[in-house]
C-alpha cells in the first residue's frame, strides 16, 4: 500500500504542484491511515471499505484529536482514493458519500476597549516610524479594514476633511468613515513624518517603510506584535485582531448588523453575524463573574 502512497505524493507534487507542507500533511495523514488499515489485516487498498474509513475517523475523535485534524485526515483520504480511481488502481471509491466531520468554528479574538487604548498608545511619537505606526493602528481600529487594504491605501484614498477613506479592489470598492482622532493621527503622519520616509516624489503609497516603498503585510505583522508586547497584551494578536475588535465594539454599542457588514465589506451577512456570538460569549462571562447567583 505504501507504493500507492508514494505514487500519490509524486502525482500531487509534479502534476498538482502542491506545496511542501501540503505534501507532508498528505503523507503523514495517509501513512497513519494505512497503518490503521494494515492493523485490520487489510493487505491491499482495494480491500478498504467505507466502514474502515469511518472507523478510523471515529477512533481519531475518541482519542481526542482536534476536529480540524480529523477533517484534514478525511480530506487526505478522499483525495487519495480519487487519485486511485483516476489511475484505475481501484474499482470502487470507499470515500464516496463519506460523512465528513464539520470543522470547529472558532470565534474571532477580540480585544477589550482598554486593551485597544493601550495598543494605540504604545507607539513612540518622537520619530517618523512611531507616528506612522500610530496612524496605521488608528485607521485599522477606526475602519475595520483588512490589513491588505490598509497597506494598499494610496494618499488619494483618504479624505481628512470629509473624514472617510476608500478601499477594496476594483468593482468592490467601499467608502468607510473615520473619526476625528484617526484623522488627526493620519494628518500628523502626512506632514511632516511621511516626507521623512519618502525617497521618490512619485510614490503614491500612504504608508511607507524605511526604504520609502509601500509597507508589506509581513512588515505590519512585526509592528503590531511589537506594540502588543510593549502594551502588555497577552492575547495572541494577529493582523485581523483590530478588525475583529472594531466590529464587536460597534455591535456592543448598538450599531446595526447591516451597517457593520457594509463597513467590513462582507458579501454575506452570516459572516458578520459571528460577532454577535462573540457578544453573547462576553455577556455570559460578565454574568457569571458579577451576578451573585451565577
Amino acid at each position: 500500500m505504501n507504493t500507492y502512497l508514494n505514487a500519490f505524493i509524486t502525482y500531487m507534487s509534479e502534476e498538482k504542484r502542491r506545496s511542501v507542507s501540503t505534501l507532508e500533511s498528505y503523507r503523514r495523514d495517509l501513512a497513519q491511515f494505512l497503518e490503521f488499515a494494515a492493523g485490520r489485516e487489510l493487505k491491499a487498498v482495494d480491500e478498504i471499505r467505507k466502514s474502515h474509513i469511518a472507523a478510523y475517523l471515529n477512533e481519531m475523535k475518541r482519542s481526542g484529536k482536534a476536529p480540524s485534524t480529523v477533517v484534514r485526515a478525511s480530506v487526505s483520504i478522499r483525495s487519495f482514493f480519487h487519485y486511485l480511481i483516476r489511475q484505475s488502481l481501484v474499482v470502487q471509491d470507499p470515500s464516496m458519500d463519506l460523512e465528513t466531520p464539520k470543522p470547529e468554528k472558532k470565534l474571532p479574538v477580540v480585544l477589550t476597549v482598554e486593551e485597544v487604548e493601550r495598543l494605540l498608545g504604545a507607539p513612540d511619537l518622537s520619530n517618523a516610524q512611531g507616528v506612522r505606526d500610530k496612524a496605521m493602528l488608528e485607521v485599522l481600529y477606526a475602519t475595520g479594514i483588512r490589513v491588505s487594504e490598509l497597506i494598499s491605501l494610496n494618499i488619494g484614498d483618504i479624505d481628512l476633511q470629509l473624514k472617510f477613506l476608500r478601499c477594496g479592489v476594483a468593482g468592490k470598492e467601499r467608502i468607510v468613515p473615520i473619526g476625528r482622532m484617526t484623522a488627526e493621527s493620519v494628518a500628523a503622519y502626512l506632514d511632516p513624518m511621511r516626507n521623512r520616509l519618502l525617497k521618490r516624489e512619485d510614490q503614491e503609497a500612504l504608508f511607507l517603510n524605511q526604504l520609502g516603498t509601500r509597507l508589506t503585510r509581513q512588515g505590519f505583522w512585526k509592528i503590531i506584535k511589537k506594540y502588543a508586547s510593549s502594551a502588555g497584551i497577552e492575547t495572541d494578536i494577529t493582523p485581523h485582531t483590530l478588525r475583529h475588535s472594531f466590529a464587536a465594539h460597534l455591535l456592543e454599542n448598538g450599531a446595526d448588523l447591516r451597517s457593520v457588514q457594509e463597513m467590513l465589506g462582507h458579501s454575506d451577512i452570516s459572516t458578520t453575524q459571528v460577532y454577535t456570538h462573540v457578544m453573547k460569549r462576553n455577556m455570559k462571562e460578565v454574568y457569571e463573574l458579577h451576578h451573585p447567583r451565577a
